[in-house]
C-alpha cells in the first residue's frame, strides 16, 4: 500500500466515525420516543427548525456537544434564513432528557445568543424543557457567562422570539420574558418558575401544568406571553410573520413590502366604510379592529397580545407597504379607557417599536386613564406614566389621530402632545376634547351656571379651536385617512443604515 493510499484509508476511518457521531446526534431521543412524540400530531425539535426556516438553509451549531449518549445535549441550534434573511435559532428537544439544560447545552445557548448579536440577526428560541438538568450539580465547572446574560444583551439590538411548544420550567422558561415576542401552543405550552411536582413539594399546592402556567394564565392573566397558536405549525408561521415587520437588527430599518413580495395593496384608496363604522355619538361603541382592518394594506394586520389589556389594541400592520406599529383605544372595552394592563402592554410594545425604528400610529378614542379605587390600588399612575414615557422616547416617525374623544392624560399617553416629535397630528371633525369631562369638571370646581355652560359648549365644539392653534396639523375627512398617512409615511421613509436607540434612566 502506498503512502497516499494509506492516508486515504486513515481518513476514511475518521470520516466514517464522524458520520456515525453526527447521525447519532440527529437521531434525537431515538425512534421509539420520537415516533411517540410525533403520534400526537406535533413536530419534533428538528422538524420545527426546518419548518421555520427557508428550505435547505439550516446550518447546525454544536451537534456534537455533550455526552454522545445525550444527542446534541437536548438542544438543537444553528442558523438559517427566513424569507431570505439570516436568523439564529435554537430548540429544546423534549425527546432527549426531557429537554433539560445540560452544561454543554448551556454553552450552546450562550453561543447562539452571542452569534445573534455578533451577526446582527434575530434569535428564535423554541422552549419545551425541564430547566437545568439535575445532574449538573455533580459536575464541577468554572463560572462562565450564561445564556440569560447573553439574551439580556440582545434587548433592543436584535429581534427575539420565543415559541413555547410544551411545558417550560425554571431557567429555560426565563428565555420567554427576555424575548420581544412570545408565542404559546394552545393545549401544550406552559411557562412556570417550577413545575407541579416542585410546587407540590414546596408549597403543598396540587396543580396541573396548564392551570399553573398555560396560555390562560401566561397570556390572558399575567401578560408574560403574547399570542397563542393552535399548533406548532401555526406558531412557526406566526413567528415568520412577526419577523417580517422588523429589520434584522437595530442597525437597519424595517423593510418596505410591495407587490414583488405579494403585497398588492400599497396604493391610495378612500375609506367610505369608516363613515358607517364610526358613530358620531360619543356614547356609542364601535370595533376599532374593523377600522384598523380597513385602514391597513389588505391582510397585513397582526395583533399583539389580543387578550390582555383589551381596552388598548397593539398591532403590527402595513400601510402603503410600510411596516407600522399601531396603538389604538378599543371603544368596545370600557369605552377605551386606559387600564393598568393596557398601559403596561402598550409601553412594552412602544419600546419594541422604537428600538427597531418602526413608525407608530396612535388611534385615540378614550375617556381618559381609568379612574377609581381599584385602578389606584393596581398602580394606574405608575403604569400610565410608563406608557407616557415610552411614547415620549420614540424617535421613529410618530402619527396621532384623534378619532372621536381624548380626555386628560388619556390623550397624552396616546401621543397627543404638542412639540413632542410628532410627524403628523390629525383629527376627525366629530371629536370631543378636554382635560376632564366639562360638566363634571365645572361642578367639581363649583363654577357658576354660565361658566359651566361655556365649558360644555367648548368641549362639544369640535377640533376647530385647536386646529387654529396648530395643535392639529389638519382636520381631515375620515375617508381620506389612509391616503394622508401613506403620504406622511412616504415623506419620512429612510433607507439604509440606522443606529440603535440609546436611552438614559429607566422606565419603572
Amino acid at each position: 500500500m502506498t503512502a497516499n493510499t494509506q492516508n486515504g484509508a486513515d481518513w476514511q476511518a475518521l470520516l466514517t466515525r464522524l458520520a456515525e457521531r453526527k447521525a447519532a446526534a440527529r437521531a434525537m431521543g431515538g425512534t421509539v420516543k420520537v415516533d411517540r412524540y410525533r403520534a400526537s400530531g406535533r413536530l419534533d425539535a428538528r422538524a420545527r427548525i426546518t419548518t421555520l426556516l427557508d428550505a435547505g438553509s439550516f446550518v447546525e451549531l454544536g451537534a456534537l456537544t455533550g455526552d454522545p449518549a445525550v444527542p446534541a445535549d437536548a438542544f438543537v441550534a444553528g442558523a438559517g434564513t427566513v424569507d431570505g434573511r439570516p436568523v439564529t435559532v435554537g430548540a429544546e428537544d423534549f425527546t432527549v432528557a426531557g429537554g433539560s439544560i445540560g452544561t454543554a447545552a448551556a454553552s450552546k445557548r450562550t453561543r447562539a445568543a452571542q452569534l445573534a448579536l455578533r451577526n446582527r440577526t434575530p434569535l428564535v428560541m423554541m422552549l419545551e424543557g425541564a430547566g437545568h438538568r439535575a445532574t449538573n450539580a455533580l459536575e464541577r465547572n468554572r463560572p462562565a457567562p450564561n445564556d440569560l446574560q447573553a439574551m439580556a444583551d440582545l434587548s433592543g439590538l436584535v429581534p427575539t422570539v420565543a415559541i413555547v411548544t410544551g411545558p417550560s420550567a425554571g431557567h429555560g422558561a426565563l428565555a420567554a420574558p427576555l424575548s420581544d415576542f412570545v408565542i404559546m401552543v394552545d393545549g401544550y405550552g406552559a411557562l412556570f418558575t417550577a413545575g407541579p411536582p416542585l410546587v407540590a413539594a414546596s408549597t403543598g399546592e396540587q396543580v396541573d401544568k396548564q392551570t399553573l402556567g398555560g396560555p390562560q394564565v401566561a397570556i390572558d392573566m399575567s401578560g408574560v406571553a403574547h399570542n397563542r397558536a393552535e399548533s406548532d405549525a401555526a406558531a412557526l408561521t406566526l413567528a415568520r410573520r412577526f419577523l417580517s415587520y422588523l429589520p434584522s437588527s437595530a442597525w437597519q430599518r424595517p423593510p418596505w413590502i410591495g407587490p414583488d413580495a405579494g403585497n398588492h395593496d400599497v396604493g391610495e384608496r378612500a375609506l367610505p366604510e369608516l363613515l358607517d363604522l364610526i358613530p358620531v355619538n360619543q356614547k356609542r361603541p364601535y370595533d376599532m379592529r374593523a377600522m384598523l382592518g380597513a385602514l391597513a394594506d389588505s391582510g397585513t394586520v397582526t395583533e399583539i397580545q389580543p387578550t390582555y389589556g383589551t381596552s388598548i389594541i397593539t398591532a403590527l400592520a402595513r400601510i402603503g407597504g410600510h411596516a407600522v406599529a399601531v396603538v389604538a383605544n378599543q371603544p368596545t372595552v370600557m369605552a377605551g379607557a386606559v387600564t393598568v394592563a393596557a398601559a403596561d402592554k402598550a409601553a412594552s410594545f412602544l419600546q419594541l417599536a422604537g428600538a427597531f425604528h418602526l413608525p407608530v400610529l396612535f388611534l385615540a378614542d378614550n375617556p381618559g386613564v381609568m379612574a377609581g379605587s381599584a385602578a389606584e390600588k393596581a398602580g394606574i399612575l405608575k403604569a400610565g406614566a410608563r406608557m407616557f414615557a415610552a411614547q415620549h422616547r420614540l424617535r421613529s416617525p410618530k402619527f396621532h389621530v384623534t378619532v372621536r374623544k381624548a380626555f386628560g392624560f388619556g390623550s397624552s399617553v396616546m401621543g397627543a402632545n404638542p412639540y413632542d416629535n410628532q410627524t403628523m397630528t390629525l383629527a376627525f371633525p366629530a371629536v370631543t376634547l378636554g382635560g376632564i369631562p366639562a360638566d363634571v369638571g365645572g361642578r367639581t370646581a363649583k363654577e357658576d351656571d354660565e361658566t359651566r355652560r361655556a365649558l360644555v359648549e367648548n368641549e362639544t365644539s369640535g377640533p376647530w379651536a385647536l386646529a387654529q392653534t396648530l395643535f392639529y396639523d389638519d382636520v381631515i375627512d375620515p375617508r381620506e385617512l389612509r391616503n394622508v398617512l401613506i403620504r406622511g409615511l412616504d415623506s419620512c421613509a429612510r433607507d439604509g443604515a440606522a443606529e440603535p436607540i440609546a436611552h438614559h434612566g429607566y422606565l419603572r
